[in-house]
This record gives structure tokens, C-alpha cells and sequence, in this order.
């Protein structure tokens, strides 16, 4: 469904573990996954075997990373993300921030556990770096996650995103999340004359990462509902910003006053959790029920010291349907093969450096 006119077709209010209020959650300690000493030192085993055999990263599929003991409970925490409360945490990861390379093969051999990792970019990178490089969301070819600016929230082009931090910014830098469901059900019953305009087709900027063929925007609406599922994508700026281009219509007033609500829900402080990562904590989140930002942050002067994540976009083979018309943005709707930016040519890359 891309127009919901009629709301007789769609719940009064979806009930579940996805729909959760921030505060609640905050109180909460059941979304941390501490890994044991055995559990560590099995991931730790498997990383060096990689390690020894100079593998290149982004080959690694789940069968090149055994991890026998703890895989069930992987297992366990991908059904909490893909159909409980959309996130969890892993704490405790063994790495060394120094060590890149082991660092990125042991999130990667863990990432392969809960899907197929994804490009996040024209080069092919599968595996991304979150580090303030400078630059301004001002730049219309600019990532947000470029910059030290909050993000405001947003969904990715995947199924899972996955970070694991390797440094902390000085100050700052906070994650935080918030419930699409619950935001569907606030906004349902605050302003239902307005949830028309947040199941209609709206564009949003490529940010001019566009595959061939396609146009410099895609259009998908901000709520679907297919299959008895409830799914959000999301970016206000882009949405904002692909208005530069001269085939694309001006918000109306109805559409504005529509974001203008939804993000109004997304930054209340009574939807919203935050969470501070550890070097070693691995956050998982599901793009499809959550949406997610990261607070402004104030960085080390010094380079070694400076704030950096790793990540990685993910598609589950068990992942929920979604309509066709994703496909404009994830090139398809397939489980386990889709989502990302899928460029002709474009090899599959692991890059270390975040330059």
C-alpha cells in the first residue's frame, strides 16, 4: 500500500515489543548482551585463524566464521531485532582500537551471523567508517556521518545497521532511538487527518550516489503497510534537499505539516531512549521499526584518540516483506539480497583506512 486515504485499513494501534516508549526502555537492561569470557575468547579464536590466513574481509561469510557456542545466542538476539524490540547491544567485544584489521574482521565474522553485509556506497564498501571527516551536511554530496553534526533521526538503506565502536568522541556523540510503531500510534491518535501524507510516495536525495538509470531521488513513502507489518523509511533532510532538483515539486503545506509532526514525535522525550557506547559494544538495529541519531559531539584533537565507528549495512535471509516499491531504494525486495547502493561495477570492499 502506498496511500493509506482510507485508515479503516490500517490498526488503531499495533500493539508488541516493538512498540516501546524511550524512559521505559532506558530502565531497562534486557537489550544488553554481555559476552562471557568463553564467548570472547571463541570470537577471539576465530578472528586470528582470519588473521592467519590474510583472508580479505569482505569474503567472509558466516561458514569462514564458526563460532559454535555462541551462534544460538546470536541467533536469539537477531529474532529481538528483526521481531521483537528492533535493537540490541553487544558489549564486551575483545578488540584492540589499534588493531583495526582484527577489530574489523571479528565485527565482520559476527556481522555475517545475522545477514549478508551490503554496500553503504558507489565504491562497494561493505564495511563503513563513522568519523568526522570535516565536512558539512551543507554539501549536498555530503553523509551526515561525515560530519560531527547531529544526525537527527533517520533510517538507513538496509534491512540491520550494525556499529561497533572502536574510540569515543570527547564529549558527546550519544545513540539514541526511537519506536516507528510507537511514533504510528502517537501520530494516529493526535493527528489522523494528517497520517494520509506519511503512506504517500515522497522524494528524497540519493545525496548523488544515483545507480544508472535510476533519477537523483527515490520516491518511497515515509510508512508502508505490507503484510500485516508496519515499515518506515526516513531522512528529513534528504527528503528537504531533493527539492533542488527541477522535477520535483515543493512540499505542500499538508506535507510539512505532516514532518513537522513526525519529527516532533522522533524528539520527545517521552518516545526517545539514548544509549553511550564502550569500545567493543556492538548495536544492531532494525531499519524497518526504529529510527535512530546520534547527538553532536565534541572530538580529541589529538588524530589516534579521535571518535570512529565501524559499520555495517545487513540483509537477513529471515527478514520481513517489504512492498515493491523499496526497490527503487534497496534495488531489491528480496531477503538476504537487498538494500545497500548496488553500483555496475562496483566490487565488494573492506577498506581499513577511513580516508
Amino acid at each position: 500500500m502506498t496511500l493509506a486515504a482510507d485508515l479503516t485499513i490500517l490498526p488503531e494501534r499495533i500493539s508488541g515489543a516493538s512498540a516501546w516508549y524511550g524512559p521505559a526502555m532506558e530502565a531497562r537492561t534486557d537489550w544488553i548482551e554481555a559476552l562471557t569470557p568463553a564467548e570472547g575468547a571463541e570470537v577471539a579464536a576465530a578472528t586470528e585463524l582470519l588473521a592467519a590466513r590474510g583472508i580479505d574481509i569482505a569474503d567472509i561469510r558466516k561458514t569462514d566464521f564458526p563460532l559454535p557456542a555462541l551462534a544460538p545466542r546470536l541467533a536469539h538476539i537477531s529474532s529481538d531485532v528483526l521481531e521483537g524490540r528492533g535493537f540490541a547491544l553487544i558489549r564486551g567485544l575483545p578488540i584492540d582500537p589499534a588493531d583495526i584489521r582484527r577489530a574489523a574482521i571479528a565485527f565482520f565474522g559476527i556481522g555475517s551471523h545475522f545477514g549478508n553485509a551490503r554496500p553503504q556506497n558507489a565504491q562497494g564498501h561493505v564495511l563503513g567508517h563513522v568519523r568526522d571527516l570535516g565536512r558539512s551536511s551543507k554539501d549536498p554530496n555530503a553523509r551526515i556521518y561525515q560530519t560531527n553534526e547531529r544526525q537527527t533521526f533517520h533510517t538507513d538503506s538496509c534491512d540491520i545497521v550494525g556499529l561497533l565502536c572502536l574510540k569515543t568522541a570527547k564529549s558527546g556523540g550519544l545513540s539514541a532511538l526511537v519506536s516507528a510503531v510507537t511514533i504510528y500510534n502517537e501520530f494516529r491518535r493526535r493527528r489522523p487527518d494528517l497520517l494520509p501524507e506519511l503512506f504517500a510516495p515522497i522524494e528524497t536525495d540519493r545525496r548523488g550516489e544515483i545507480p544508472p538509470g535510476a533519477k537523483p531521488y527515490f520516491r518511497i513513502p515515509v510508512f508502508s503497510w505490507h503484510g500485516g507489518l508496519l515499515s518506515v523509511i526516513y531522512q528529513r533532510q534528504y527528503i528537504e534537499s531533493a527539492r533542488r532538483f527541477p522535477d520535483v515539486a515543493p512540499l505542500t503545506e499538508r506535507q510539512i505539516e505532516a514532518l513537522d509532526l513526525f519529527d516532533a514525535l522522533t524528539n520527545d522525550p517521552k518516545l526517545v531512549m539514548h544509549m553511550e557506547f564502550r569500545p567493543g559494544d556492538i548495536q544492531l538495529v532494525h531499519n524497518h521499526t526504529l529510527l535512530h541519531d546520534r547527538t553532536a559531539f565534541a572530538d580529541w584533537p589529538e588524530p589516534e584518540r579521535k571518535r570512529h565507528l565501524l559499520r555495517l549495512w545487513l540483509a537477513p535471509a529471515g527478514a520481513r516483506p517489504l512492498p515493491p516499491v523499496f526497490a527503487e531504494r534497496y534495488g531489491s525486495v528480496v531477503p538476504g539480497a537487498r538494500g545497500g547502493m548496488v553500483i555496475a561495477g562496483a566490487r565488494a570492499n573492506a577498506p581499513l583506512s577511513v580516508d
